[in-house]
């Protein structure tokens, strides 16, 4: 990759040092309350700022210039303590950002390159429908509101026609039916109206299923579903409008590994549309696609090996995917309890480091696992001798 993007944060919130350079696809991964989320927003202000600025002000939302204030809108109530004045800093493709003076000026008319799907996208939906921008506490994060607002957009663009999901001109055919199988099974998505209210349902045989009574993994899926439909036009252009970046925040939420499988697949087809993809996971399942496909490349399979990964049918289109995706650069980063961040995107089980033999940690109760049950296999033989 050519025009490589670098993100640094120093002493900010619970991070003491992150240092980021993004592929591809870039994975980042660690316990909970490191430092992965509050990443992220920062790479969506650092390339979106002037459209968030206009966002924000658009809905009524002033922060008087001030960078605590702004902290509380954009990050949610409460985050103004996360920047320590002297001390905190941001750099941004190797260049220093004054943030407070970034926040004060006050830019318009700018265009969205980074679309975010934030880990409480279940909170987008209220009754079975998008919540407004305006739905939510001033407290809220942006992140979440203004997804929210997209999918309000993509539920009344779509939903004239009364169906969602499946729709013949969204997401290939190969992924349709692997979603079918994986997640709605019988059910269609779509859009009902009850008592004058518009909602969406599941429909089967018989009454329509309201979303209260939806599966735990179709309520996490339906606004990431939703959000992908927003950035995969079906037209001959790949790509929506400006938008160069997606960020999704833990994609394996609510889904089990099957239906994860096919998120990834999802995400692989970006990745081929020309979409820099940044993904935070707990899910080992992503790391082992990302090294996977990192030892086909070393190995110099053929694309269509990459397919048998995710039991896809092996079409001339599925596969140019895969040629695409091959040709890619991956990035992988831990972020450590320590607040200190680790690049282990060679993701080698043999290396001395501990964060990149487990994968982060995401490998560890595997490894342990195994060396249980290998030790008592071994003392079980040994005492019947």
């Amino acid at each position: 990759m050519a025009n490589l993007k670098t993100l640094k944060l120093t002493n900010i919130g619970q991070l003491r040092e992150a240092n980021l350079a993004f592929g591809d696809l870039t994975v980042l991964v660690g316990p909970q309350a490191t430092g992965k989320s509050i990443s992220l927003q920062f790479l969506k202000l650092m390339v979106d700022c002037g459209q968030v600025q206009e966002q924000l002000s658009r809905h009524g939302l002033d922060w008087s210039n001030k960078l605590p204030e702004f902290f509380d809108i954009y990050f949610g109530e409460g985050m103004q303590y996360i920047w320590h004045e002297g001390k905190s800093g941001v750099s941004w493709n190797n260049k220093e950002i004054d943030v407070p003076k970034l926040v004060k000026r006050r830019q318009t008319g700018k265009t969205e390159n980074l679309f975010l799907i934030p880990a409480q996208r279940v909170l987008a939906m209220r009754d079975g429908w998008p919540r407004y921008f305006t739905d939510y506490s001033p407290g809220d994060p942006f992140a979440v509101r203004e997804f929210s607002e997209k999918l309000r957009m993509v539920v009344e663009d779509l939903g004239s026609s009364g169906e969602l999901f499946p729709q013949k001109n969204r997401l290939k055919s190969e992924i349709r039916e692997l979603l079918e199988e994986s997640i709605f099974r019988t059910f269609r998505l779509k859009v009902d109206k009850s008592r004058l209210q518009k909602r969406m349902v599941l429909g089967a045989q018989g009454s329509p299923l309201p979303y209260m009574v939806w599966s735990a993994g179709q309520r996490e899926f339906v606004p990431l579903l939703l959000g992908l439909y927003w950035l995969m036009p079906p037209s001959k252009v790949s790509t929506r409008d400006q938008i160069e970046w997606v960020v999704i925040e833990e994609l394996e939420m609510g889904l089990h590994p099957q239906a994860i499988n096919v998120v990834l697949l999802i995400v692989l087809e970006m990745m081929s549309r020309g979409y820099r993809v940044c993904l935070s996971t707990h899910s080992p399942q992503v790391l082992e696609c990302v090294w996977a496909i990192q030892q086909l490349v070393a190995s110099k399979a053929a694309p269509s090996t990459v397919m048998d990964l995710f039991g896809v049918k092996k079409t001339e289109r599925i596969t140019d995917i895969a040629t695409r995706v091959m040709k890619k650069k991956f990035k992988v980063y831990y972020f450590s309890p320590d607040g200190v961040t680790s690049d282990i995107s060679a993701l080698d089980p043999d290396s001395a480091e501990f964060a990149m033999q487990d994968w982060g940690g995401l490998a560890e109760f595997s490894s342990r696992v195994n060396d249980v049950v290998a030790k008592a296999v071994a003392n079980s033989h040994r005492s019947r001798r």
